[in-house]
């Protein structure tokens, strides 16, 4: 466990949290001190393996089932986290799905789904977390650098919700600041998980573009999550932070 203990006392919700980048953000999280609520859709054997491994680490965690393109489901996770420490002094909107195709291919219900996960999702729990959430607050959202490159084509459904994201974001620092809370996005490059393997189909032509050299690991955006997460990072609002190893530069 991380000695510094920089969350200390402090209750994070993290969504799609039992996998990938999200399961990185919660152990990070829960390393640095935080109560961590993680929330999943469809895969319990993992996310209740992850609460176990990060009470392991002497960390503390809870996992809660929400379908993150289900308004109701969310509301109800974040209030059940609330009604059980309290508060919420951090929420990281990382649950995000991912759906390619050319434009004129992509079939309306698949589009309604991205949708419904990447936006509206993150719009719900944002809502219902900031009735709980005080001065020192923390928003952080998970983007994409698609946003700033987009390094291959049949993503522009995906894009556009990213964009819309990181819009977002730009928005609540002004409704936000005035109350303590900031607000920010990070915005992962090419990074190894379910969605885009370091061994997957788009590697061979988006890895040489990488200019450290390798794919990112979840690891590298939990960092990032957890300085804008702390206290250090209270002057940081607005910004949208590329860990993608150079790959936008």
């Amino acid at each position: 466990m991380n000695t510094t203990r920089t969350l200390q006392d402090k209750i994070a919700i993290v969504t799609g949290g039992s996998r990938s980048i999200g399961a990185a953000i919660a152990r990070r999280l829960a390393a640095d001190g935080a109560t961590v609520a993680i929330t999943y859709n469809a895969s319990p054997d993992k996310a209740e393996a992850l609460v176990k491994d990060i009470e392991a680490a002497g960390g503390s965690a809870i996992a809660l089932q929400a379908d993150a393109g289900n308004p109701a489901a969310v509301r109800a996770a974040v209030d059940a986290v609330a009604a059980r420490f309290g508060r919420i002094d951090i929420l990281v909107n990382n649950a995000g799905i991912s759906v390619l195709g050319a434009p004129t291919e992509i079939a309306f219900e698949d589009f309604e789904r991205i949708l419904a996960v990447n936006v509206t999702g993150v719009f719900v729990a944002t809502q219902e977390a900031l009735r709980h959430m005080g001065q020192g607050g923390r928003i952080i959202h998970i983007g994409s650098s698609m946003v700033q490159y987009a390094a291959f084509p049949t993503a522009s459904a995906y894009t556009l919700t990213k964009g819309a994201v990181a819009g977002f974001t730009r928005g609540l620092v002004r409704d936000l600041g005035p109350k303590g809370i900031t607000v920010n996005t990070v915005h992962p490059g090419p990074t190894d998980r379910d969605m885009n393997p370091a061994d997957g189909a788009v590697a061979d032509f988006v890895k040489p573009g990488i200019a450290v050299g390798r794919y990112g690991q979840g690891a590298d955006i939990a960092a990032a999550v957890a300085y804008l997460a702390s206290n250090e990072a209270s002057f940081v609002s607005g910004a949208e932070l590329l860990v993608d190893g150079g790959f936008t530069a």
